[in-house]
C-alpha cells in the first residue's frame, strides 16, 4: 500500500466552516492548481478533472467522522483506486489539517507518481489557507 502524506497547515477557520466547505465538491476546484487542470466536471458529491500531461481523476465523497475527517475516493474515471483523506483537528478559531492518500500501486507506477501527488497534495494545503485567510 502507497501513502502519501501532506503536509499539516493550520487554516484561520473553525473546523465546521472547513468541513463544510470539502463536503461540497464544487469547491474542491478551488484547491487544485489552475494551470494543469481541465475537463473539470462537479455535481457537489463528486467531481472529475484532467490533469495535464496525466490522467483523468474521479473522486467523490465517501463519508467520514464528522469534525475530524473528510473521506474521498476515486471513481471508475481514475486511472487505479484510492482513497484521500483529510484529517482535520479542531483548534477553536482554527483548524488543523493534512491529508493522507492510500492506494495500492505497483512499484514502477508508485516512483512515477510519488514526487507528483505529495506536490500536489501540499499545494492543496498551502490553497486551503489562502482560500480560508
Amino acid at each position: 500500500m502507497t501513502r502519501i502524506e501532506s503536509k499539516e497547515v493550520t487554516i484561520p477557520r473553525p473546523v465546521q466552516e472547513v468541513e463544510s466547505f470539502l463536503g461540497d465538491m464544487n469547491n474542491f476546484l478551488q484547491l487544485l492548481p489552475q494551470d494543469r487542470i481541465s475537463e473539470w466536471k462537479s455535481d457537489g458529491r463528486s467531481c472529475s478533472f484532467k490533469v495535464q500531461g496525466a490522467a483523468t481523476i474521479g473522486l467523490q465523497l465517501d463519508g467520514g467522522t464528522p469534525g475530524k475527517l473528510v473521506r474521498m475516493k476515486s471513481t471508475e474515471r481514475s486511472p487505479f483506486p484510492f482513497s484521500l483523506d483529510v484529517h482535520l483537528d479542531d483548534q477553536g478559531a482554527a483548524t488543523k489539517a493534512h491529508q493522507v492518500f492510500e492506494a495500492d500501486l505497483n512499484p514502477i507506477l508508485k516512483m512515477m507518481v510519488a514526487g507528483p501527488l505529495k506536490n500536489l497534495f501540499d499545494h492543496i494545503a498551502d490553497k486551503m489557507v489562502a482560500i480560508h485567510s
